[in-house]
């Protein structure tokens, strides 16, 4: 049999000469398929056989923990583009919380997409799901160091945006706004290209005009905690305006207000990601200051769509992007609480944060007359999908054997973006 059968095309003989030899029609096909039977069985084996390899090599991980290396990838359904429609666009900060919803905002709407990021605050996790995709391309790179490739839009998203993450070095976070944005900038003018900053609100600084206009000027501390990143920020928006005039880069100014959702890191020491593991687990939930302090919180989702109108119009000067809903920390820590379902955690004030704004809500005017937007998530229903986010994290970590996370406070600073 197996000098009949093992080569292609070798079959057919044996089947011949056994007729020859008197053998019925009946008892060749009866052969051929108990021959089909062991080839199915060996092929059986040989899965099983694989299948006990991988569980040994999880070092003794079991088997409902071990996850099976997946042959073949499916991807979200992407919208269909030709090459006119289609975009190149480069997302610098592209694994971060903003950037990794960017990235799937514009990959399912079918355009290309390049995301750098050095993996500070940014997490591969988060955009895993669009690796191997022939529209989607990550790059593990540091903007402070120049990158050459051809384009048509940049979003310049990186830099660490929460206290403990932008103070853990300074310096690094000065250059990261200044040198990766003149890097940005340059790229732009070399392939010309439409760059979109990813400005702040903490530009205006603890402001004396409430809500605040993209023509306030700002109230700032250049030389506090938070004068990396505040001044940063305006060094970066002067430079933008700077190649606008003199070099005729095409320019977007984005002022973002507190934002939050799923992907945030959960020890970034935001007031979001803070109350909210706090009150997952029956922790005091801490308030730095008497709590009457005001913040305005939109959804991420929000934003990303903030920030694709602000980069397709043809407006060039800051606009504002937030929600200008406006709470009380007081009043944001109860709400974040009772949507908590049986959560038993107290609300508790410390002592306030140096340079700690007290009141931050954005004038949209500007927004909603230049590029048609307005936020559409309700606070509550975010805040919702954000509990749930952060609850399915804590029992992952839970399950790996991680202790679950602590609020973070750096320096004796929380966030509050």
């Amino acid at each position: 049999m197996s000098n009949g059968l093992d080569e292609e095309g070798q079959g057919d003989a044996p089947v011949e000469n056994n007729k020859n030899a008197g053998i019925s029609d009946d008892t060749v096909s009866s052969l051929l398929e108990r021959i089909k039977v062991l080839e199915d069985e060996l092929s059986s084996m040989r899965t099983r056989m694989d299948d006990a390899e991988n569980r040994e090599g999880n070092n003794g991980i079991p088997d409902e923990m071990a996850v099976p290396l997946p042959t073949t990838k499916s991807f979200p359904s992407v919208r269909y583009r030709n090459e006119e429609t289609r975009k190149r666009v480069l997302i610098t900060g592209g694994a971060g919380f903003v950037g990794s919803h960017l990235v799937d905002k514009l990959m399912l709407d079918g355009h290309e997409i390049i995301a750098l990021d050095n993996y500070f605050t940014g997490r591969k996790k988060n955009i895993e799901h669009w690796i191997g995709h022939p529209n989607f391309e990550m790059v593990h790179h540091d903007v402070v160091n120049p990158y050459f490739v051809e384009v048509d839009q940049i979003y310049h998203l990186a830099s660490p945006a929460s206290p403990p993450h932008y103070m853990y070095n300074p310096v690094k976070t000065i250059k990261t706004n200044t040198l990766g944005t003149i890097n940005m900038l340059g790229l732009a003018k070399r392939v010309k290209a439409t760059v979109l900053l990813a400005s702040t609100s903490e530009v205006y600084g603890d402001p004396e005009v409430h809500p605040q206009p993209e023509t306030y000027w700002g109230h700032v501390n250049t030389i506090g905690p938070r004068a990396c990143y505040d001044e940063g920020k305006r060094v970066a928006e002067s430079l933008m305006v700077a190649y606008n005039k003199q070099e005729n880069v095409k320019i977007r100014i984005a002022r973002i207000f507190n934002t939050f959702g799923p992907r945030m890191h959960m020890n970034d020491g935001r007031v979001v990601s803070n109350f909210i593991i706090q009150a997952l687990q029956d922790k005091p939930i801490t308030i730095y200051g008497n709590g009457t302090q005001t913040r305005s919180f939109q959804y991420v989702t929000d934003l990303v769509d903030g920030l694709i109108a602000l980069m397709n119009s043809n407006y060039s000067l800051p606009v504002n992007i937030g929600n200008p809903e406006e709470h009380t920390i007081g009043e944001f820590a109860t709400i974040i609480r009772d949507l908590v379902p049986g959560s038993t955690s107290e609300i508790v004030n410390q002592e306030s944060q140096q340079d700690d704004p007290q009141q931050r809500r954005p004038d949209i005017r500007r927004a909603a007359e230049q590029i048609q937007w307005r936020p559409q998530v309700l606070m509550k229903d975010g805040l919702l999908k954000t509990i749930e986010y952060f609850r399915a994290e804590i029992d992952r970590n839970k399950r790996g054997g991680k202790p679950p996370p602590e609020p973070v406070r750096h320096g004796g600073l929380e966030s509050r973006r």
